[in-house]
């Protein structure tokens, strides 16, 4: 039976460290907490990594961090050859932060992208330096430098992003909300994480699971390094920190 994590970083997404105990250990290793801060892989965004600090001072490096049955079962990895917690345990937690928040600023901008360029999306993976969204889109029609225009517009006007909860019949009377033309939102727990941008969701609102930086100006200067065909009907558009490079 799945476990159920309380997941503190999908209220605050700024929690570098909090304190949890021990729920259990899987049979591959795994620490399961009682309430973590560490985000699971999930939604093309990678995982927390971090570190455990027992009440002796020793610390347990966290690796990765997954989700287990369900999306609610986080699992922290530690790296090889580290001392297992005991069930019960408590623990002091701490994520590399830095890390993290580069990974909530190109989430966001991830998020701004599909404002920008507003076809299905196929695919996409978050990264901390170089991101790709793909779309569905028959003929680009797009040049990378009138994207990245747009794009600092939507930064600069340093819009509010929140998140927001519905339920799944709301989701259903609004499906245009699911960007992605292949994934739907996890179901069955009745209600949906919307992550919104804009005052009053404005700009932007879909459902997400991620972690996001609070205003579109705290994602820096962005622009796109490459769009690329990757089918007929796919164009793959490749998202970077810092001033696009000269000609």
């Amino acid at each position: 039976m799945a476990f159920v994590t309380d997941t503190l970083f999908r209220e605050d997404a700024y929690l570098r460290e909090a304190d949890g105990t021990v729920a259990s250990l899987n049979d591959r290793g795994g620490i399961i907490l009682d309430r973590t801060i560490f985000y699971a892989t999930s939604g093309g965004q990678p995982g927390d990594t971090g570190f455990l600090t027992r009440a002796d001072g020793s610390r347990i490096t966290v690796a990765a961090t997954v989700t287990g049955e369900t999306k609610d079962e986080i699992i922290h990895v530690p790296a090889a050859g580290q001392s297992m917690p005991e069930p019960g345990e408590k623990l002091s937690l701490a994520i590399d932060w830095e890390r993290r928040l580069r990974l909530m600023r190109m989430h966001t901008a991830c998020h701004l992208l599909t404002v920008v360029c507003p076809f299905p999306i196929t695919g996409a993976a978050v990264a901390e330096d170089d991101s790709r969204v793909d779309f569905d889109i028959p003929d680009a029609g797009f040049a990378k430098e009138a994207v990245t225009e747009r794009l600092m517009d939507l930064v600069a006007a340093n819009h509010p992003v929140f998140t927001r909860w519905i339920t799944e019949e709301e989701l259903a009377a609004n499906p245009g909300l699911v960007k992605s033309k292949n994934v739907r939102p996890p179901s069955g727990t009745g209600r949906i994480r919307l992550v919104c941008i804009g005052d009053d969701a404005v700009i932007d609102s879909q459902p997400c699971g991620g972690t996001h930086v609070a205003s579109t100006a705290e994602v820096g200067e962005i622009h796109i390094g490459k769009i690329e065909k990757k089918g007929r009907e796919n164009r793959r558009f490749r998202i970077r920190f810092g001033p696009a490079p000269a000609n």
